[in-house]
């Protein structure tokens, strides 16, 4: 009898039935589409289906291997290429994907020499891989006009240094009374901006006062700003305006890390959230985006163990607020090898990975013995696929640090893949990412052990 996640749920206070996965591999291998290479046509071609999407969320299971980035890269450009997606918005911090996006929009003349994505782990998106894509977007977008130009942005929370100074850099520009009373207001958060993880710990701690009200105040002035509609340069006001909401986002996630991992990690997926869904009110009733995160962050978090212990991410977000208009297509590997680094702050490895667990559903996909493929399950004809994916198995994820020494319990969680994902991409054995050198005069943000252990 297969069962919903939901009727999984109720089963983990209890003992749960024994699961017979023998008929998951052969089932698997029927409905596995295999993948042509790469760089063909015929790759994207096979993603075709997902085009009358408004979003597209593409994970992957590490934040180190080169084939999830390049086939990332390769479904993108067919998205925008033949089906006019117009919004690139990656797990990325905002003021630094802001200089990529100017760089692709034709507003600036480069990217990739300056100091972008310098904070650890600076191989997560400081990568051929991408830079490769960014080159491409920026020649694609050569021919289009400037309004219908494909954007690059960020979704993350962790900028709070830069993105105050994106604020009081635009503030500056336009208006030097409100750019003072920007410092002021900020001013409490100056002495804790280098290292935000203390200001945390001094404020639910210590007892320190926190820096809420300046930020919350900061935000809405620009936001009323946005709102009387005469503003010269829109763009330019929503880039600042957004930095303000991951100032305020910042000075609330580095107090919840205090307040246990679920508060800090709901807080830093709904901002992510709430920035998707503003990038796409920013652009407009045509605003179609393909998103780029960890299978953590866009497989549906109700479908996991994750979930299940009061955890969601921007996939459960998107699924509820966007219904079947949002398509959640995981990435998944058995072995090979990956960037990573054994601790928060470590040096980057090459690390080979380990084979998957045979409770895992990474061992199910090998066992089918289709070396590249993808598996949907969302099409409504494909309903006894779906049945026999709504089951608890194993799923690995491993983020910027992976400890193969201790990989079940760091790195492996329960998920029914049925309600997780809407198809999988699997790949037998992948290949590391191809990290860039950081600039010699690189000015570096100091860096947060508290940042989660995985993704």
């Amino acid at each position: 009898m297969n069962m919903t996640s939901h009727q999984w749920l109720e089963t983990l206070h209890g003992k749960q039935p024994s699961i017979d996965v023998a008929h998951l591999p052969p089932l698997l291998r029927q409905y596995a589409e295999p993948l042509p290479e790469i760089d063909t046509p015929e790759f994207g071609q096979l993603f075709d289906r997902y085009a009358d999407s408004r979003v597209v969320m593409i994970g992957e299971a590490t934040h180190g291997t080169r084939d999830f980035y390049l086939a990332r890269a390769a479904i993108t450009r067919r998205l925008i290429e033949r089906h006019g997606f117009n919004i690139v918005a990656a797990e990325a911090d905002w003021p630094d994907a802001g200089h990529v996006d100017q760089y692709v929009r034709g507003l600036a003349h480069s990217a990739w020499k300056r100091h972008i994505f310098s904070r650890f782990p600076t191989w997560m998106w400081r990568n051929s891989e991408v830079k490769a894509f960014t080159h491409w977007l920026h020649d694609y977008n050569h021919s289009l006009q400037p309004s219908l130009r494909v954007e690059f942005r960020g979704l993350d929370v962790y900028s709070l240094r830069n993105s105050i100074h994106e604020v009081l850099s635009y503030l500056d520009r336009v208006d030097a009374k409100q750019a003072g009373e920007a410092r002021r207001r900020y001013g409490c958060l100056t002495p804790w901006q280098d290292d935000p993880s203390l200001y945390g710990h001094f404020v639910e701690r210590d007892g320190v006062m926190p820096c809420e009200e300046g930020v919350v105040e900061q935000l809405n002035v620009m936001l009323a700003e946005q709102l009387t509609g005469l503003v010269q340069n829109d763009e330019v006001l929503f880039n600042a305006t957004q930095n303000a909401r991951v100032v305020m986002a910042a000075e609330q996630y580095y107090r919840a890390i205090y307040r246990g991992s679920t508060t800090s990690w709901n807080l830093r997926d709904r901002h992510m959230f709430d920035t998707l869904r503003a990038l796409l009110e920013h652009r407009g009733s045509d605003a179609r985006a393909v998103v780029w995160a960890h299978n953590s962050h866009i497989g549906n978090a109700g479908a996991t163990e994750m979930g299940w212990k009061g955890q969601f991410n921007i996939g459960q977000l998107a699924r509820q607020a966007f219904g079947r208009d949002v398509v959640l297509i995981g990435m998944a590997t058995d072995r090979g090898q990956v960037a990573a680094a054994d601790d928060w702050d470590g040096e980057m490895q090459i690390k080979d990975v380990l084979a998957s667990r045979p409770d895992s559903w990474e061992h199910q996909f090998l066992k089918a013995g289709v070396a590249a493929s993808l598996t949907d399950w969302r099409n409504p004809g494909r309903n006894a696929l779906r049945e026999s994916l709504c089951i608890p198995l194993l799923a690995r994820a491993i983020g910027v640090i992976y400890r193969p020494d201790t990989e079940r319990m760091s790195h492996y969680f329960e998920s029914v893949l049925a309600d997780q994902f809407d198809a999988m991409i699997w790949f037998e054995q992948t290949r590391s990412v191809t990290a860039l050198p950081l600039p010699e005069s690189q000015h570096m943000e100091p860096e947060n052990e508290l940042y989660p252990f995985g993704v």
